[in-house]
């Protein structure tokens, strides 16, 4: 037990932690239910999120798993992503470069191990990765390894089979290709490659022996149904890890307009997902500073991991609050030793900010 959390086991029953308890014995939730998770009374968001953490708790303890993520390559993109500032039918202000030095992703490395995340995410824009692009990464990799022992996470965009294996062989971990959304919601979001496409991609990545990292995006309007086909989507293809990113709608996009959600509706997808996938790795992806605001701490109880730092083309919340969030929840991060190893440890410990008291 850790710094006086009860232990879940002598939580009380109700409704939500039933379907736990029910999930913990051998059951499977069904999407009707997952559908009544995202329309529970938003007076139950408690419970329900007692019975995500009833899951949580039993899989993953009270550990947290930090992730930096480095955009090793901005803008330059063929693809009509609606939500992406990086698409070709973007307008956003946004650095636009090549891949980054070998160098400068080995600092960025550095910069993930400082802030005591386990994993590297290596993140670049573009339909695939170039012959040059794919040089880049599958030589900085090894030495990344050799020098920090962070897993590392690649995310290049559609991979045909011989390049997943190519990422498998220089050491790479995990590859990250999100779903984003619903199959019966993605002509929505995208029409220059499909839903089968990044199907295919993840099916590559799991025959290449890497693990898979595959999420979405919640607030691209669509209805409560299609978040349900995701999750039940990303739980038939065996995916890891599960990256929950919330919509912030950046100026210049086609989707800037849209303010679908709030804190409750958020927690209740985070929920959502822990209930169909318990015993998974759920991501509080980008978009949480936007979204959850002042309830994020809340998420950690249906997600184990969230990333620390700045996202692709949008500024993140400061570490110091992340580890001061972790802190006051009385939970621990894992970290990787220069020999991979995985530890367990208490954040680092920060000032908290004084409340600002203003008077006459």
């Amino acid at each position: 037990m850790i710094k006086g959390l009860v232990d879940t086991d002598s939580l009380p029953v109700g409704r939500w932690s039933q379907r736990a308890v029910r999930i913990l014995a051998g059951e499977s939730l069904l999407p009707h239910e997952a559908e009544e998770i995202l329309s529970a009374p938003r007076e139950e968001i408690l419970e329900l999120l007692s019975g995500a953490y009833r899951l949580r708790h039993h899989y993953f303890s009270n550990r947290v798993q930090l992730y930096f993520l480095v955009n090793a390559k901005s803008g330059i993109c063929p693809e009509d992503c609606h939500y992406c500032s990086q698409s070709k039918i973007s307008d956003a202000e946004i650095p636009k470069y090549k891949i980054l030095s070998e160098e400068e992703l080995l600092e960025g490395a550095r910069r993930a191990a400082q802030l005591q995340s386990r994993t590297y995410c290596i993140v670049i824009s573009g339909r695939s990765p170039t012959p040059q692009e794919m040089r880049t990464v599958t030589s900085v990799v090894p030495r990344i390894k050799k020098e920090l022992g962070l897993h590392i996470c690649a995310c290049l965009g559609l991979l045909t089979p011989d390049l997943a294996r190519e990422l498998k062989a220089c050491g790479v971990d995990r590859v990250n290709h999100n779903l984003n959304t619903g199959e019966d919601h993605y002509e929505e979001i995208c029409t220059t490659h499909t839903y089968a496409d990044r199907v295919e991609t993840l099916q590559a990545v799991r025959d290449a022996g890497l693990e898979m990292c595959s999420g979405g995006i919640i607030g691209m309007g669509e209805k409560a149904e299609h978040i349900v086909q995701m999750a039940f989507a990303l739980r038939d293809l065996g995916v890891q890890s599960i990256p929950v990113n919330f919509l912030n709608p950046i100026e210049g996009t086609p989707l800037e307009t849209r303010h679908d959600l709030d804190p409750i509706r958020s927690l209740q997808a985070l929920a959502m997902f822990r209930f169909v996938n318990p015993d998974r790795e759920i991501r509080i992806a980008g978009g949480r500073e936007i979204q959850l605001r002042s309830l994020q701490p809340l998420g950690l109880f249906a997600a184990n991991s969230i990333f620390v730092g700045d996202y692709l083309t949008t500024k993140g919340q400061l570490p110091s609050r992340d580890y001061q969030m972790i802190s006051d929840l009385g939970f621990q991060i894992v970290v990787r030793n220069e020999q991979g190893e995985e530890i367990v440890c208490d954040p680092p410990e920060v000032q908290a900010d004084p409340l600002a008291i203003v008077s006459n």
